[in-house]
């Protein structure tokens, strides 16, 4: 059983030989291949070479062109700042819509003329055909909370949640249409799974969430299941209070950040969710010792149940001992569901 195989088998809830392996790996791929992350993030063909390095290596059951999530704000317009060897970051203090007026100027832009999604798309074609069906090919895409902030900036959004509630449905209306636009892309170029990266949602309470942000996540996690691809939640951070609502949202994987129990997301969500991760990064998973990280795995799967997927909190870190990656491939490894 390949790892594509495994993945789909294990999301559609047939017996599979040993728990998938899916860890986040962005900055570590690039260390681990010898590519400064500006270029990994910059060309696709650098981003793939370091992917199927990473894979290869730790026995990964899956390859994924996420990098950052300023790719659809530069092709909007957004000023963003790009280093020799770290992420690229939007600049907030001149966000895109500092003026919100200027949202009704926005045009959602063709993700294969050019820029930053093309490269992304470009990327996803190039592991589906390196690959060959022997791993899964993850795409991904930014949520409408996380896109809203990325072009708002995030205090402003904040704010906006109480003062002008109608800008914030039009601003998210805007991020889903066009991350699905973007989203189909990847899908054509060959992704079985969509990542969708919500981070900011894990800054709003409950009633924020269930108001603004869920309703624009079930239109995109429900356009793309309409695409035939399966999708995946990663919100960072804390989601103790929203976890009930996420789950209800139908995505086939909910990644689940350490500030929220595995046990608490298993309760809350019901025992078919598929969950994944739940390490700490880096106290345990970048700090820990391959002993504390077997140990912490086995308590995330013995939360979680059969419907779990091994991985980390959030990606992997920079610096992260080799031996301590290995510790999880030989939990997942020696371990069925």
């Amino acid at each position: 059983m390949n790892g594509r195989e495994r993945i789909l088998k294990h999301l559609a809830g047939e017996t599979v030989d040993r728990l998938p392996l899916m860890p986040i790996t962005m900055m570590f791929a690039g260390d681990a291949a010898g590519i400064r992350y500006g270029d990994y993030a910059g060309d696709h063909r650098l981003l793939v070479e370091a992917q199927l390095k990473v894979a290869e290596k730790f026995d990964f059951d899956y390859v994924s062109v996420i990098s950052d999530p300023a790719r659809e704000a530069a092709d909007l317009g957004a000023k963003v700042a790009f280093f020799p060897d770290q992420p690229p970051a939007i600049e907030e203090a001149e966000a895109l819509l500092l003026d919100k007026v200027a949202l009704a100027r926005l045009q959602v832009p063709d993700p294969l003329v050019g820029g930053r999604m093309r490269d992304r798309v470009q990327g996803a074609a190039r592991l589906r055909e390196q690959v060959a069906g022997d791993k899964l090919v993850e795409g991904w895409v930014e949520g409408p909370c996380a896109m809203g902030a990325d072009l708002r900036g995030i205090n402003s959004l904040m704010l906006d949640f109480f003062d002008d509630p109608a800008f914030v449905r039009d601003l998210f209306a805007f991020a889903v249409e066009m991350e699905l636009r973007f989203a189909r892309a990847q899908v054509e170029a060959g992704v079985d799974l969509m990542g969708v990266g919500d981070a900011a949602a894990s800054l709003v309470g409950p009633q924020i969430y269930a108001e603004f942000v869920r309703p624009y996540e079930q239109q995109l996690v429900d356009g793309l299941h309409g695409m035939g691809v399966k999708v995946r939640l990663h919100i960072c951070g804390n989601t103790r209070s929203i976890l009930g609502g996420m789950g209800q949202l139908g995505c086939d994987i909910v990644d689940l950040d350490y500030p929220s129990p595995m046990a608490d997301g298993r309760a809350q969500m019901g025992p078919g969710q598929v969950l994944l991760g739940n390490v700490n990064p880096v106290k345990v998973l970048r700090d820990g010792t391959p002993e504390t990280i077997r140990e912490a795995v086995a308590a995330c799967h013995a939360a979680a149940g059969s419907r779990y997927i091994v991985g980390a909190g959030c990606e992997i870190p920079r610096g992260t001992p080799e031996a301590n990656v290995r510790a999880m491939t030989e939990y997942a490894r020696a371990t069925k569901p």
